[in-house]
């Protein structure tokens, strides 16, 4: 079993950056492909990024492309996710996830195994 926690969520105007942390206990992460997603009240969850084990090959959705980046630090068992120039719209409770699937980054929800409780991520106009 693998529990995820996520933090550094909070209230942030708009064109400020936050960084998520996604820490992982019960097993090594290294093998496994990591994700983010978010949930904005009212929608569906989203795949926001990924990235593969071995942090070589990322994946984002259009939106975050160019503002977000996720890395991971596999010593610290530690994935991130870096937001800058940050918008209204990116507004939501943000979700880290583990895939067993590793070897390339993963988008499809349905193919990840674990997933944390989620951190809010506010960004005022």
């Amino acid at each position: 079993q693998v529990q995820l926690v996520e933090s550094g969520g909070g209230l942030v105007q708009t064109g400020g950056s936050l960084r998520l942390s996604c820490a992982a206990s019960g097993r090594t992460i290294t093998t496994y492909g990591m994700g983010w997603f978010r949930q904005a009240p009212g929608k569906e969850r989203e795949f926001v990024a990924s990235i593969s084990w071995s942090g070589g090959n990322t994946y984002y959705v259009d939106s975050v492309k160019g503002r977000f980046t996720i890395s991971r630090d596999n010593a610290k068992n530690t994935v991130y996710l870096h937001m800058n120039s940050l918008k209204p719209e990116d507004t939501a409770v943000y979700y880290c996830a583990a895939s067993k699937y590793g070897g390339t980054p993963i988008t499809p929800m349905r193919l990840y195994d674990y997933w944390g409780q989620g951190t809010q991520v506010t960004v005022s106009s």
